[in-house]
Parts: structure tokens; sequence; C-alpha cells
């Protein structure tokens, strides 16, 4: 299976289907934290090709997450944009998708997830609700429910690779979806 895991410059997901046997490729506008297939551009050029089965999506969501809304006054434009970029994804021609995404606008101007994944749910002792948009797919199964139920990345300190620390894919989570998915 062609599997094209888009805004991901870390490589997890990626490597979890690769590892059961598909041609997985990371797109990001970063290059990759990890060697491996890798296109580093806008995956807006590439997405509509015809070549994938299934698409593993990981929008922006600085302008897009409820954490953030305190920020979006005088940030229509963005918001804009990211709504803009997360529907692109939605409506592409790839047959199976998953968006993933924190808590945020997309319930409102589109529709809600289809469901919503918590990191203890994979064998991480951590919160952070995200919701999956799921299309060909069915929901995430848990893997391995684990007590502790900390907001790790709620409180990420402050500095310049907080929102890449925050935006990387628990390795559970990635497992479940190539092992339930691929």
């Amino acid at each position: 299976m062609k599997v094209l895991v888009a805004c991901e410059f870390s490589g997890i997901v990626r490597d979890e289907f690769i590892k059961l046997g598909h041609d997985a490729v990371s797109c990001d506008l970063l290059s990759t934290e990890r060697p491996g297939p890798h296109m580093q551009g806008d995956v807006l050029d590439i997405i509509n090709s015809g070549e994938w089965d299934l698409l593993i999506a990981h929008p922006p969501c600085t302008h897009l997450s409820s954490s953030g809304a305190r920020w979006f006054k005088g940030k229509q434009e963005e918001q804009h944009n990211a709504i803009n970029f997360f529907m692109e994804l939605a409506f592409c021609e790839i047959p199976n998708y998953c968006i993933e995404n924190p808590v945020g606008v997309m319930s409102t101007y589109w529709r809600k997830p289809d469901q919503y994944i918590q990191p203890w749910q994979f064998g991480h002792g951590e919160t952070k609700k995200t919701g999956l948009w799921l299309r060909g797919l069915c929901p995430l199964a848990p893997t391995m429910i684990v007590d502790g139920r900390i907001p790790r990345i709620h409180y990420e300190s402050p500095g310049p690779n907080r929102w890449k620390n925050r935006s990387r894919t628990y390795p559970g989570i990635a497992l479940a979806m190539a092992e339930q998915w691929g």
C-alpha cells in the first residue's frame, strides 16, 4: 500500500508503516528528523497525483486548536488559511484518510471528528485529546490502556522547539495506525 504521511517532519508514523512492509513517504515543509523516504515541500503539490492509497495527515494546529484561542484575535487571515489547508486535505482524492488535530475550530467550521483518542489508550501515561477525521477507515481501537494522566504536552516549557515537541505523534499511536489501517 502507498501511504502518504502529510505534515510530518519526525518520520514516526511513516516508519511504523514501513516496518510493516508498506511504501510510506512523509512530506513536510521541513526536512525529516529520521532518515527515510521524505519529500520536503508542500503536500498539496503531490496529494492528488493518484498514486496514494492512504493519507495520514497532521495539519498544523497553531491557528485551529482551542488551546490557542486566546491568540486568534488579529489572526483571522492565518486562521482562514489554516482552515482552507485542512479542507484541502479533507477533500483530496485519496480514498482513505485520517486527519488528526487537537480539539479546535474544525468541529465548528466543518464537522466533529469521527473519534477522539488519548495517548494513555496507546501505552503513554499522558493526556492530549486528539480528534481523528476518518474516511474509509475504522476508528482506531485502543491497544494498551495505562495509568497516568499527565498533561506533559500542555506543560511543555517555552522555547524554540516547543511546537515541535508538541506536534510529534506518540509512538504507540503511530504503531496502532500502522497495524490497524495498514
